[in-house]
């Protein structure tokens, strides 16, 4: 008797911990699309800067070899990167191109190691270190993905479900 009611305290303890995660996953699963967008939208806002003159001119006194050229393609890069973080299309696609963006800009950019005044040195070091924190997100989403709520996902159940011959609710 004793056993019969440890395994049915344990078959409860099972069950409501299965229950706890279904509600988390279900809150939690959002939480991937909100952070794609959150996390594209230092990109998209600073994409058409890298349009303007005074940027360019900026990456030039930087070092930045053909700045006329590479500092608008670096601004393409990163939007079409971030558009597609943003819309879970093509996601990781669109990390890599984050990655490609933001190793050579972050190395040009941002060398505070070689600035003398402090304050200025400060500053480029919390760049610095802000686009490694973009750079560790952007390489998470390489390998990852855009998650459950994205296009991609979309896409792969649609493709899955077609080579084992199921049937969408749309076409019946």
């Amino acid at each position: 008797m004793t056993m019969t009611v440890a395994s049915s305290h344990l078959a409860f303890h099972e069950s409501d911990e299965h229950q706890r995660r279904l509600v988390s996953h279900r809150l939690t699963r959002y939480a991937v699309p909100i952070g794609r967008a959150l996390f594209s939208l230092i990109f998209l806002l600073a994409a058409p800067a890298h349009l303007r003159a005074a940027t360019i001119e900026y990456a030039r006194s930087q070092g930045v070899p053909m700045a006329n050229v590479l500092v608008p393609a670096s601004g393409a890069l990163a939007l079409l990167g971030a558009m597609s973080i943003a819309l879970g299309f093509k996601a990781r696609y669109g990390a890599f191109m984050l990655v490609v963006f933001l190793v050579p800009v972050t190395l040009m950019m941002h060398k505070f190691w070689v600035i003398a005044d402090a304050q200025q040195a400060a500053m480029q070091q919390v760049m610095f270190m802000k686009n490694m924190s973009l750079l560790g997100c952007a390489l998470i989403l390489t390998h990852f993905g855009a998650g459950p709520l994205s296009i991609d996902a979309m896409l792969f159940k649609s493709k899955n479900d077609a080579s084992l011959g199921r049937v969408s609710a749309a076409e019946r």
